[in-house]
């Protein structure tokens, strides 16, 4: 009897008894995890809410700003257009001015015939006449060079685009072939002309041009062109396109009209003249 009524007055282990007390104890005085990570998630979202908020306040507040000053920027860049336009409009007038004396003074010294001749071969007048249009372009897909090297004949790696020395070659073997004028993308090439590279552009007298690359040679239009492609320069071309992509096209044309020079000035070179002997 002494058993059963001692597990009739203690049906829980002390242990459960005690397991319950701790849980009991804690109930009352704090909060479950459950219900803490609940708290916490929705401080850190209230937080979240409340940077974004601020944030969008700020650019609020920053976006007229900045779209005033984006204005003003496009006001200055269109004001010093416009500056720049007339200056190359004064720029143009005066080498007009420039040319005409140049003819002025060639017909005085020489007559009309001499001074149409040399104004023409100078590049200082248009042209027109048969000849040959040949246009380069870089390979279809062309890529950026590293450096700024023109192109090697060894030991380079190739980008598919036509270069400064390409163009200088071009231009060189049909002066060599029999071109009597000469110009690049509407600019006409004289003796003071240069053909440079700035990166993986090409300039001509300083002022970059944009592929595809025209080249119009008047002369004799099929002779010139049979010439050139059977030439070194027009080997090296064919070569190109061969081994790197880079596209070519030439055609006899029966006229074709070059305009004049933009500045044809010497500072340096004197005519020489022959004094008759007595």
């Amino acid at each position: 009897m002494s058993l059963l009524t001692n597990v009739m007055d203690h049906s829980l282990d002390d242990g459960y008894a005690e397991a319950a007390a701790r849980k009991k104890e804690a109930g009352e005085s704090g909060m479950s995890k459950t219900l803490r990570a609940k708290l916490g998630l929705a401080a850190g979202l209230v937080l979240a809410a409340l940077v974004v908020t601020v944030g969008a306040a700020q650019a609020r507040v920053a976006a007229p700003v900045v779209a005033k000053e984006r204005q003003e920027l496009i006001d200055r860049i269109d004001k010093e257009t416009t500056s720049a336009d007339k200056l190359e409009g004064s720029v143009d007038t005066l080498r007009d001015d420039v040319s005409a004396r140049q003819r002025a003074a060639l017909k005085t010294s020489g007559g009309s015939g001499q001074a149409d001749l040399v104004s023409m071969l100078s590049g200082a007048t248009a042209v027109h006449g048969p000849g040959v249009k040949l246009v380069v372009d870089d390979a279809k897909e062309a890529s950026t060079g590293g450096g700024d090297n023109p192109r090697e004949t060894a030991d380079f790696s190739d980008t598919g685009r036509v270069r400064d020395r390409d163009m200088q070659r071009v231009v060189n073997g049909l002066w060599a072939t029999g071109a009597e004028a000469v110009s690049i993308n509407g600019q006409r090439l004289t003796a003071l002309s240069a053909i440079r590279a700035a990166g993986d552009a090409i300039l001509v007298d300083n002022k970059p041009l944009v592929p595809p690359y025209t080249v119009l040679a008047v002369g004799d239009g099929q002779r010139l062109s049979t010439r050139f492609q059977n030439a070194a320069d027009g080997l090296y071309l064919h070569a190109l396109e061969d081994n790197y992509g880079i596209r070519a096209t030439i055609a006899v044309e029966s006229d074709l009209r070059l305009p004049a020079a933009p500045s044809v000035i010497v500072r340096t070179a004197q005519p020489r003249t022959e004094k008759g002997t007595s």
